[in-house]
């Protein structure tokens, strides 16, 4: 609506508009989630936690307010119809941008549980965003190289016991588990260092999925496989906020569970980890393969010129 303004301004109605919906709902939901904090009972988080959900869902619907009204974006999306929002998911994606999180929040909001994501334990020290985050009980996570774990080995095994904790609270209400299974944004630069077998993709890491399968495996209703192509380019925060991003393109599909956390007892974590590990490295291929597909058949489209 307002793409017809020279983009600098438009980048700054947008992050005007994106402040004040933070700063309306944010404290409504620290207000709430300190009812849920001083009063630690699993029959007050049963009532407390669905409304926290409606606000973030509102929050999410504000930020997709202000995107309609400043972003004059062709989106392409599939995959979607089915998706419930009374079941648990456990949805894996691609990660390329910040841009990536406002998308997905966009394009799944109100159509499965609140997207729960893993953070960076550093993000916890962002104003105001780092509490928004805390009352909705995103796992903050602290990794470590293999060399820091070898001198201080008292803290191996505290991201897995922290992802434990936060799945074994999931568990209460439908939630859909958010990874990143990169584990960082891809760039070209990271791809050639990580050596990566893929086109398009950095190497994926299954730590996290197989907590999560350890932890709920028996909750989750299905994998939500998301595909994220940025087809002018990968843009950065600022980029979209001047409505410089003319396509994205949303791909999901619903896959079962892998069965890997019904595991007999003689099987070890380490067999858990493995399989999980063939598991995700076969997606990864997959998702490689699809994003070329797709590059390849918009390359030859003749409205090639809107993307």
């Amino acid at each position: 609506m307002l793409h017809f303004l020279p983009a600098p301004l438009i980048g700054a109605i947008a992050s005007i508009l994106m402040l004040l919906n933070i700063l309306l709902w944010v404290p409504i939901l620290l207000l709430v989630s300190t009812i849920k904090l001083l009063l630690p009972f699993k029959r007050v988080r049963l009532l407390i936690d669905p409304q926290l959900l409606r606000i973030a869902e509102a929050w999410i619907a504000g930020n997709s307010g202000w995107m309609r009204l400043t972003q004059q974006l062709n989106w392409e999306i599939s995959g979607i119809d089915t998706l419930s929002r009374q079941q648990w998911y456990l949805v894996v994606c691609n990660h390329q941008s910040w841009v990536d999180i406002l998308v997905l929040q966009h394009v799944l909001n109100r159509r499965i549980p609140l997207l729960k994501f893993f953070l960076k334990k550093e993000l916890i020290w962002v104003p105001i965003m780092g509490l928004a985050w805390w009352a909705l009980e995103f796992p903050f996570m602290r990794r470590r190289s293999e060399a820091y774990l070898k001198q201080h080995p008292e803290e191996r095994g505290k991201d897995a016991a922290t992802t434990r904790a936060a799945c074994e609270k999931y568990a209460l209400i439908p939630t859909s588990v958010m990874n990143f299974l990169e584990g960082t944004r891809c760039t070209p630069a990271k791809q050639q260092h990580q050596q990566s077998p893929y086109q398009h993709l950095l190497k994926p890491k299954a730590g996290g999925v197989t907590l999560a399968l350890e932890a709920m495996g028996e909750k989750f209703g299905a994998v939500l496989d998301i595909t994220l192509i940025y087809p002018a380019g990968i843009p950065n925060f600022w980029e979209f906020l001047q409505g410089n991003v003319p396509k994205v393109i949303v791909q999901a599909r619903t896959l079962p569970v892998p069965p890997l956390q019904a595991l007999p007892a003689q099987r070890s974590e380490q067999w858990l980890r493995d399989a999980c590990h063939l598991w995700v490295n076969q997606l990864w291929a997959e998702k490689d393969l699809q994003i070329s597909k797709t590059l390849i058949k918009l390359t030859s489209s003749p409205y090639r010129s809107l993307i």
